[in-house]
């Protein structure tokens, strides 16, 4: 697949909260670090990651803008609260090898009634 095709097939499972579908799109050897956490490393810790933030609050991702650049894919997202963000994914052999996340933690945190940090 080519970077595009794979962030829509990574948004369609996203917004299935399928955390199985979703770390089969990432390399064995992957990292995703969404800049408001520290680095996760490796399919398998992607996989558990994904299915803590699913059991943590309901997550939907809606497509502003998804552009396609050589061996990247840059996905400009919304969901339905009004958060938004954007990802920088990094497509080689078909498979995600990194993954870079931007978004407002605090807001997400808020929306969803969640604990706020206390440091």
């Amino acid at each position: 697949m080519r970077p595009r095709e794979l962030v829509e097939a990574w948004v369609r499972a996203f917004n299935r909260a399928d955390a199985e579908a979703l770390a089969a799109l990432y390399a064995e050897d992957a990292v995703n670090h969404q800049v408001a956490d520290a680095p996760v490393a490796g399919r398998d810790n992607i996989r558990r990651r994904f299915a803590e933030e699913f059991a943590r609050a309901p997550m939907h991702c809606l497509v502003e803008n998804l552009f396609e650049d050589g061996d990247w894919a840059i996905l400009e997202w919304r969901d339905p609260l009004g958060l938004r963000g954007c990802g920088f994914f990094r497509v080689v052999s078909g498979q995600i090898v990194m993954q870079r996340g931007y978004w407002d933690r605090l807001s997400f945190l808020r929306q969803h009634g969640l604990p706020l940090p206390t440091a």
